[in-house]
């Protein structure tokens, strides 16, 4: 970075403006600390997250306040039932001159907010894909690079399910955090209440800009790990496969698949950050453990003695870790 003369320096710079974008955040979002904590940790991962709570917990209105927070583009898609891939992405239109040229969808952002993503159908839904993990989209065989940073903060309502679509495993994987939003207290809610009926309009002022996060996303993927770390994170995630040579007796029993080797990288990269976020310069075991829940927790699929005896997914993780 050419503006610190060291990564230690880097690293103190990224500490204090987690903290400042806490505190921006904080003028608008009352509580929801863990939440923010994460959704900070995947963007400076390069990571995206999908926010999985009921209807009025502020999941779009943390999004847009986090966007608000920092110096980037940001679109809102709504995801509905009769939505195209086009819509998001894009498509070729003829011009008065009778060419093809291309228009770009709403995709071509840094920040896109997929408002209910499981409210249209996988074939839409697939449009992002090849951007999520290629940062790039391809229209009728022209591949266009989207610009960077580039996350993907997606919404989802956990309890209706008519007219909504579960997302498929592949599209699932691209999320690196699953990050759950449960009610506030009665402290929270009340003063969410007292700012919320009233003529209150706060300021978010913007704290970094996009070269400043593209500077410690490299560093985040800089810090130095150390080999029982990354042991650790592995062995993790192969206790979660069952039937294999190091799966857990709990997951054998109760799991019909496993997590990938895109939750192990997950895992160290956002053990890196949660380190960096903390003011330490190395990742130790109990920063995997602090990001191991919303990593697993969309990667693990139950079985049905795991149904039957209503064993959740978070609670097969909590007893792995």
């Amino acid at each position: 970075m050419a503006q610190y003369t060291s990564d230690k320096e880097a690293a103190d710079a990224l500490a204090a403006a987690f903290q400042q974008l806490r505190q921006e955040i904080g003028k608008v979002i009352v509580g929801q600390d863990e939440v923010v904590r994460l959704v900070l940790t995947a963007v400076f991962s390069q990571g995206h997250s999908l926010l999985v709570g009921v209807p009025g917990l502020a999941k779009t209105l943390l999004i847009q306040t986090i966007a608000d927070s920092l110096d980037l583009s940001f679109n809102r898609i709504q995801f509905t039932p009769d939505l195209m891939p086009s819509d998001i992405v894009g498509s070729e239109t003829m011009n008065q001159q009778r060419d093809f040229h291309f228009v770009k969808g709403p995709v071509f952002a840094n920040i896109i907010l997929a408002d209910e993503i499981n409210r249209t159908p996988p074939k839409t839904q697939a449009a992002l894909l090849e951007a999520m993990q290629e940062y790039a989209v391809t229209v009728a065989g022209q591949r266009y690079p989207l610009a960077r940073p580039f996350f993907v903060l997606a919404t989802q309502n956990p309890i209706e399910q008519e007219g909504t679509y579960p997302l498929p495993e592949a599209q699932l994987d691209r999320f690196m955090f699953n990050i759950e939003l449960g009610y506030p207290s009665y402290a929270e809610e009340l003063s969410i209440v007292k700012n919320t009926t009233s003529n209150r309009k706060p300021t978010v002022n913007k704290v970094l800009h996009a070269a400043e996060i593209q500077a410690f996303q490299e560093l985040v993927r800089r810090v130095p790990v150390a080999d029982n770390v990354v042991e650790y994170a592995v062995s993790l995630v192969h206790k979660t496969r069952p039937g294999t040579e190091r799966a857990a007796a709990r997951a054998t029993q109760l799991l019909e698949w496993g997590a990938g080797p895109r939750a192990s990288q997950h895992l160290i990269v956002g053990a890196k950050c949660n380190a960096l976020l903390n003011g330490k310069y190395s990742p130790d075991i109990e920063d995997v453990r602090a990001v191991a829940v919303p990593i697993l927790r969309h990667r693990l699929v139950r079985n049905f003695k795991a149904e039957a005896e209503g064993v959740g997914v978070e609670q097969i993780v909590r007893e792995l870790l």
